[in-house]
């Protein structure tokens, strides 16, 4: 039941996390380099490049959005006083 009533949290999050994640990746990426991101509709572009700003997306879009699904489960948790998941990974 209460993965019911943390779907919205989790929604909401995620959405959040998404916008934020392309923020941070633009922000980043004009660091890098001074012309827009490649994507990979470009005909001319760099494949290493691409590669690059993919990867690079990619890594700041998982941590991004595994940071607000936790803080949506601890924001959850305080709360309701359930914890929306696992208390622990599973032992090996």
């Amino acid at each position: 039941m209460t993965k019911v009533f943390f779907a919205p949290f989790s929604i909401v999050s995620g959405l959040l996390a998404g916008l934020l994640g392309k923020k941070i990746f633009e922000q980043v990426w004009s660091k890098i380099e001074d012309s827009e991101t490649p994507q990979p509709e470009h005909r001319e572009i760099s494949v290493l490049k691409l590669g690059l700003a993919l990867a690079l997306e990619g890594m700041i879009f998982r941590a991004v959005r595994g940071l607000a699904d936790h803080g949506a489960r601890r924001a959850f948790s305080r709360m309701t006083g359930a914890w929306p998941g696992e208390e622990r990974p599973e032992p090996e």
